[in-house]
């Protein structure tokens, strides 16, 4: 669509600058192109579609240059609904254009047109740092998944190369012969028999599975996102790591009878228990990391969300060979923002 409008512009009479500048936009386009086509990831996680929005932003600033004045008179509200979203209310770019259309009936003159071209320009500016953002807060959840993942082998794998390591903090020595349990002798381990990697193993699965449920129970919670990066999916899979761990720390720190009045555990069915009770546990620091992620998704603005006041009606809108009589009011903001709570 932005090629068949440059086609269009060059077909009229253009000056030696404004063609250079057409042949800055057909580079931009094809810099689109390539990078729609390219599926390989950058080292800073930035996928081809990053690429490819910011330079049809580009791409449009240049057509909004080039295009003809009868044009330009039509493109003022696009623009500021543009600036709406994703610029402030105190931006004064976005002030004097609401002020202008508001006295020339949403009408764009010529002479405005640059200013039109800077808000467009922030407010691209600001929804490619919102995207931005939430590719960096991507990266962030999957370095730390795979840091966690990472921690939570070599605690497994020591196990199996230490077993007086990880895998005895994870036994128990049973309390005292009774007379109603004489053989409260044999010490307890969550796989059976000696202390050995098969201990961590067991624990760190079940702490695991434990996570992975408590994870589709919260998918009801979670909110699909416009972005092209699988926030929610990331969020999920950070849970996997964080339960292994916490379902091993948390069978440590009852070891170390930290836990006041639970020091030891008789079966391997408490151990079991114990370990499935500390992967759901983490279900509580999983939220909070949630509701950041939400948070940041929620913040990406764009035609799909609404405006925070409903826009005026045709009518509501005067006109300019109109006289309107000045009402006294003390909200001097610019008619996109009255009337907001």
């Amino acid at each position: 669509m932005l090629q068949a409008q440059l086609d269009r512009v060059e077909a009229g009479q253009l000056a030696p600058p404004e063609k250079k500048l057409a042949r800055k936009a057909h580079a931009i386009l094809d810099a689109a192109r390539n990078a729609a086509e390219d599926r390989r990831p950058t080292l800073s996680g930035a996928s081809s579609k990053d690429r490819v929005l910011s330079n049809i932003h580009e791409a449009e600033l240049i057509l909004l240059q080039l295009a003809p004045d009868n044009e330009v008179r039509w493109r003022g509200p696009v623009v500021l609904a543009q600036g709406v979203h994703h610029l402030g209310e105190d931006d004064p770019r976005l002030k004097v254009l609401s002020e202008h259309l508001r006295k020339n009936n949403n009408i764009l003159d010529k002479e405005f047109r640059e200013l039109a071209v800077n808000v467009l320009h922030a407010a691209n500016h600001v929804e490619e740092s919102e995207i931005a953002r939430v590719r960096s807060f991507r990266n962030v959840v999957l370095y730390s998944f795979l840091a966690m993942s990472v921690i939570a082998t070599l605690l497994i794998l020591s196990g199996y190369l230490h077993p007086d390591g990880v895998p005895s903090l994870l036994c128990f020595e049973p309390p005292a012969p009774t007379p109603s349990n004489p053989l409260a002798t044999k010490r307890v381990c969550p796989a059976g028999g000696s202390a050995d990697g098969d201990d961590g193993l067991l624990v760190g699965s079940l702490g695991m599975c434990a996570a992975a449920m408590a994870g589709a129970v919260s998918i009801r919670h979670m909110q699909g996102t416009l972005t092209p990066y699988m926030v929610p999916l990331s969020l999920l899979a950070l849970r996997l790591p964080v339960g292994v761990l916490s379902a091993l720390l948390g069978l440590i720190l009852i070891h170390g009878k930290f836990i006041p009045g639970l020091s030891a555990l008789d079966t391997q069915a408490q151990i079991a228990a114990w370990a499935i009770a500390f992967g759901v546990a983490q279900e509580a620091l999983t939220r909070m990391i949630d509701r950041q992620g939400n948070a940041v998704m929620e913040n990406v603005r764009g035609s799909w969300r609404s405006f925070d006041s409903p826009p005026p009606r045709p009518e509501d809108v005067p006109r300019a060979e109109t006289p309107v009589p000045s009402l006294p009011s003390t909200d001097r903001r610019p008619w996109p923002f009255r009337n907001r709570p």
